[in-house]
């Protein structure tokens, strides 16, 4: 773990206090939680689970392990935004996204 991986949890965390009205307790959970799973998810397949906009909580099997991913066109390259999470869905074969705040657990 470098220095620059801590000063990125500590940073989120702040935001989801700022943004979502967490305590920093629950900041810190949360933002760690998405540290692993975006680690995790570079090497291979990781299930995990988040609560969508809606309410509902979903159950994902997601990666970014660029051995997993199929190539994609880089015709339109979207902004960057640092409140969600994206990553490649192998239930449904396509790239989908959610909010760093919502996730519950790592499997």
């Amino acid at each position: 773990m470098k220095t620059q991986d801590l000063s990125n949890i500590m940073q989120t965390a702040w935001q989801f206090v700022k943004r979502n009205g967490m305590t920093l307790s629950d900041a810190l959970k949360t933002a760690w939680r998405n540290f692993k799973l975006r680690v995790a998810m570079k090497s291979h397949i990781v299930k995990f689970y988040f609560q969508k906009v809606d309410g509902s909580i979903r159950e994902a099997y997601g990666t970014l392990s660029v051995a997993l991913i199929p190539p994609t066109s880089d015709g339109n390259p979207r902004q960057k935004n640092d409140t969600v999470q994206t990553y490649y869905d192998s239930e449904r074969q396509g790239w989908r996204c959610f909010k760093k705040a919502n996730l519950i657990s790592i499997v």
